[in-house]
C-alpha cells in the first residue's frame, strides 16, 4: 500500500474515535422499548453526537477548512477550497431497526475536486478508503472492482423502486455509501440511485473510480438530488441503458 496522506490519516481518527460511540449506541437502540418517536429522536441525536465528534476531531487538525456535513449543512471557513463532506450515519433506518448495515463517510473536496474518502463501516471493522490516484483499499489491502461482463451473472445493488419489472438481479441495502464501497471492492457489480445528496456519496464516488469503475459525472456543487450509476467498465453501457427506463 502507497503511504496515506496526512488528511487521510486525519479522516481516519476522526472516524475512529466516532465509531467507539457508535457502536456503543447501536447497542443501546435493541435495548429501547419505547415509542417509535423515541427512537428516532434516539436516533437523531446519535447522529449529531457523531457529526459532531467528528467535526471537532478534523477542526483540531484542519481549522481552516470548511465543512458540508448532513445536519448541520453548510459552513464556511477561511478556506473555501478545502471542504470535508460528512455523513456521520449512512444508513440511519438500519440503525434505527438494529440492522448492523450503517457506516461513516467522509470526503475531501479540493478545490472542486473529491481527493481523498473514507467508509467505515464500525460494526464490520471495515475501512474502505481512497485518495485520488492512489487507488482503493479495504483495510490496507488494495481493491478493485468485478471484471464481469455478462448481465445475468451480476449482483447489483439500488435505492429506488421500480416502476417496471428490472432485468437484472438486485439488492437494496439502505445504505448508499457502502453499496458504492462494495461495488469498489467488488462485491457488487453495480449501483443505481437517484435523489441521494452529496455527503451521500462523496466518498464512494472516488472509491469506486479509484478501484478502476465508471461512475456518471458529478457536479459537487450540488448537494441534492443527485443521480447514480456506478460499475465496473465491462458492464457500464448495458447498464446505463437498463436503468434509464426506472
Amino acid at each position: 500500500m502507497n503511504s496515506i496522506s496526512a488528511n487521510l490519516n486525519i479522516m481516519i481518527k476522526a472516524s475512529e474515535k466516532a465509531s467507539k460511540i457508535l457502536i456503543r449506541d447501536f447497542g443501546e437502540i435493541e435495548k429501547l422499548q419505547v415509542s417509535k418517536k423515541s427512537q428516532r429522536d434516539f436516533v437523531t441525536n446519535a447522529d449529531l453526537k457523531i457529526e459532531k465528534i467528528i467535526i471537532e476531531e478534523l477542526e483540531k487538525a484542519r481549522p481552516n477548512f470548511s465543512f458540508i456535513s448532513e445536519e448541520r449543512g453548510q459552513k464556511k471557513n477561511k478556506d473555501i477550497e478545502n471542504i470535508w463532506i460528512i455523513d456521520p450515519i449512512d444508513g440511519t433506518t438500519n440503525f434505527l431497526h438494529g440492522i448492523p448495515h450503517f457506516a461513516i463517510s467522509i470526503g475531501l473536496l479540493s478545490f472542486n475536486e473529491i481527493v481523498s474518502g473514507l467508509i467505515f463501516d464500525p460494526i464490520k471493522d471495515e475501512i474502505f478508503f481512497a485518495e485520488k490516484n492512489k487507488g482503493a483499499f479495504l483495510n490496507n489491502q488494495r481493491i478493485k472492482v468485478s471484471k464481469k461482463k455478462n448481465m445475468n451473472e451480476c449482483l447489483f445493488a439500488v435505492g429506488d423502486n421500480f416502476k417496471n419489472e428490472a432485468s437484472f438481479t438486485y439488492r437494496k441495502s439502505g445504505c448508499a455509501a457502502l453499496d458504492l464501497a462494495y461495488v469498489a471492492a467488488g462485491r457488487y457489480d453495480g449501483y443505481f440511485q437517484k435523489k441521494l445528496n452529496l455527503w451521500d456519496i462523496a466518498a464512494g464516488l472516488l472509491l469506486v473510480k479509484e478501484a478502476g469503475g465508471i461512475t456518471n459525472d458529478i457536479n459537487p456543487n450540488n448537494l441534492k438530488n443527485i443521480k447514480i450509476i456506478a460499475s465496473n467498465s465491462n458492464i457500464n453501457q448495458e447498464f446505463q441503458k437498463k436503468v434509464l427506463n426506472f
